[in-house]
């Protein structure tokens, strides 16, 4: 039954993602609230898609820890779950992505119409460069950046390298932080075709207003973020 269920929500998934990729890409022309309203609406229909095929409920926790104003959101990276919420989750914002990422049909073309910053994994330095000079410009736009400092998909129950390029960031426009810890691969594993039924706890921590940023080492600051996120993500069984 899981594996049907599954199949269903694939199927379903792969034939409307292309639809509002173009509708975010053909109604950017008319300004980006207009892109965004149709990438909230993917998103909030795979939301659907997840509970009516494979019994995945989705509830979100902490939004009372969001602040006013852009800041860096640092999320635990288990999934592909976590990506597709996370225009439900904060204001619109900007990712940190793999460039790779822009050469997909259709999904592609709507990330590159809304605006990424879409670094190449194999040059570490001009990557950073990257996220502090084009991350700048988002945030002095009003844009939240996004960014998954494993830089990739871990297994549930592990920890991936955590890179430091959104506490750089944050320390360099002065801004906050706010991390982000979830259980998302239990019931969408990483690169996984099956959907398990369950809850998928998406759990915002105390946000880290700009003052502490700015007077917390860089080492300081990664390893309590790092242990934050990861402490409550086991706590929720991720």
């Amino acid at each position: 039954m899981i594996l049907l269920r599954s199949a269903l929500f694939n199927l379903l998934f792969f034939l409307v993602t292309p639809v509002f990729s173009l509708l975010v890409l053909f109604s950017r022309p008319f300004g980006f609230s207009v892109s965004w309203f149709w990438a909230r609406a993917w998103s909030s229909l795979t939301r659907g898609l997840l509970r009516l095929c494979c019994g995945i409920r989705i509830r979100i926790e902490g939004r009372e820890h969001l602040p006013d104003e852009p800041c860096v959101v640092i999320g635990k990276h288990q999934s592909a779950l976590e990506t597709i919420m996370m225009p439900l989750l904060v204001p619109p914002y900007t990712w940190v992505l793999k460039r790779e990422l822009l050469h997909i049909p259709f999904f592609g073309w709507a990330l590159m119409a809304l605006g990424t910053i879409a670094i190449r994994r194999s040059s570490p330095r001009d990557a950073l460069k990257q996220v502090l000079v084009q991350g700048r410009r988002f945030l002095e736009q009003g844009r939240w950046i996004v960014i998954f400092p494993e830089g990739t998909r871990t297994p549930v129950g592990k920890t991936g390298r955590y890179q430091p390029g959104g506490i750089v960031l944050a320390q360099k426009a002065g801004v906050g932080l706010l991390p982000l810890a979830h259980n998302a691969g239990r019931c969408w594993p990483r690169k996984g075709f099956m959907k398990y039924p369950g809850t998928v706890t998406l759990r915002f921590l105390p946000f880290i207003p700009p003052d502490q940023v700015a007077s917390t080492p860089r080492d300081e600051l990664l390893s309590r973020i790092r242990d934050q996120i990861e402490q409550e993500t086991r706590r929720l069984g991720g």
